[in-house]
């Protein structure tokens, strides 16, 4: 098969990170990767892997990137894939609106992956017009079903994925990262450490985080709050928010912001608990998923797809969305007795890849 996967750039994000992951599985099983996109950090390390990358600036928000079609019908007579795979709304109109005036006795095969709970209009519609649809949880898809005439036999559901040579229960960060972990973050040392991943936005729960580390210390818990992300450089105000508020609570000796991180593995393996406090549902929530994998208790606000990661292997860690005041309650049982480990991966990369795969070549077929 020859495969092209078509996102807005290639920097970082989960649907980057399984647009590469895709690309390499095809490589591996002999068949011609394509990725095309505006470019980024990411190219090089796509290119690494055997695939190829075709830059477009297919990502800008503006109905300036409608003059992208006729390109984009030129790029795909040219190259003729057998399977387009769109990953998101702009780039997504672009191609549909090209592949749709093809002869369709010979265009490629389209394919979306609705990665998320979009806004509900005729915008985000266009996420539903592959001709198989893969939904990232049973979340996903139920939200497609409700919202848009798309009948469910259209609908695979294909859950992210995890390695499980990179995230397993006997990972440990090397020496020399403790050592500079250490040396970096001193107040560290001998606390209860809880994580919450994720950009600094409003929806991800951080003000929750606040109140649930509060708690923690009034009770005399020797706690101390990690907030492992960055806020979008063009949206800080919420990240002053976040910083005054933690001043006001005397949180500034208890929550430590670390910023964007490349080494979240070893910060997770390095928690006693990692948090997801979304207040919307997430669409599936992988750096949660990644947590349990390596073994670390998770808990999170009970919907979307976070929910159907902590039904099957971490039933304990479901929180009633939004109640930050259970959470505390249920970290200061973990502080006190340890909490058991959560179920072997039940969401492997490698099956991820083979459930991809196979959505190919039942459209081929």
């Amino acid at each position: 098969m020859k495969v092209i996967q078509i996102l807005p750039e290639l920097n970082s994000g989960g649907v980057e990170r399984g647009t590469l992951e895709v690309a390499a599985h095809l490589v591996r099983q002999g068949h011609e990767a394509l990725v095309i996109s505006n470019g980024g950090r990411l190219v090089a390390e796509l290119e690494a892997i055997g695939a190829r990358h075709i830059a477009m600036p297919v990502h800008r928000k503006s109905l300036f990137s409608l003059g992208q079609v006729g390109k984009m019908r030129t790029l795909l007579e040219a190259e003729r894939p057998d399977i387009i795979h769109i990953r998101s709304r702009v780039p997504g109109w672009i191609t549909w609106l090209a592949w749709r005036k093809m002869n369709p006795q010979t265009r490629p095969h389209l394919v979306s992956t609705v990665h998320g709970f979009y806004s509900i209009n005729a915008y985000s519609a266009v996420m539903t017009k592959g001709e198989k649809i893969i939904a990232v949880s049973a979340s996903v898809k139920d939200y497609i079903i409700r919202n848009y005439a798309v009948p469910a036999e259209k609908i695979t559901v294909i859950h992210r994925g995890v390695s499980t040579s990179q995230y397993h229960p006997e990972f440990r960060p090397s020496e020399s990262w403790r050592e500079s972990w250490k040396r970096d973050y001193p107040q560290f040392e001998g606390k209860y450490l809880i994580t919450l991943p994720g950009r600094i936005t409003r929806w991800k729960g951080h003000e929750h985080f606040c109140h649930i580390i509060h708690e923690l210390n009034n009770a005399g818990i020797p706690v101390h709050g990690i907030i492992a992300g960055a806020g979008h450089p063009k949206k800080m105000d919420f990240v002053e928010e976040l910083t005054q508020l933690i001043q006001k609570m005397g949180l500034h000796d208890k929550i430590t912001m670390i910023g964007d991180r490349r080494d979240m593995r070893e910060v997770m393996a390095s928690s006693d608990a990692v948090l997801s406090l979304s207040l919307d549902p997430e669409a599936f929530g992988r750096v949660s998923l990644e947590a349990m994998c390596l073994g670390i208790p998770v808990l999170g606000y009970d919907h979307g797809g976070v929910a159907e990661q902590l039904e099957i292997m971490y039933p304990q860690g479901r929180i009633p969305a939004g109640d930050w005041q259970a959470a505390a309650t249920l970290l200061q049982q973990w502080q006190r007795e340890k909490p058991p480990s959560p179920s072997a991966n039940a969401f492997t990369l490698e099956e991820m890849l083979r459930q991809t795969e196979e959505v190919y070549r039942s459209v081929l077929s």
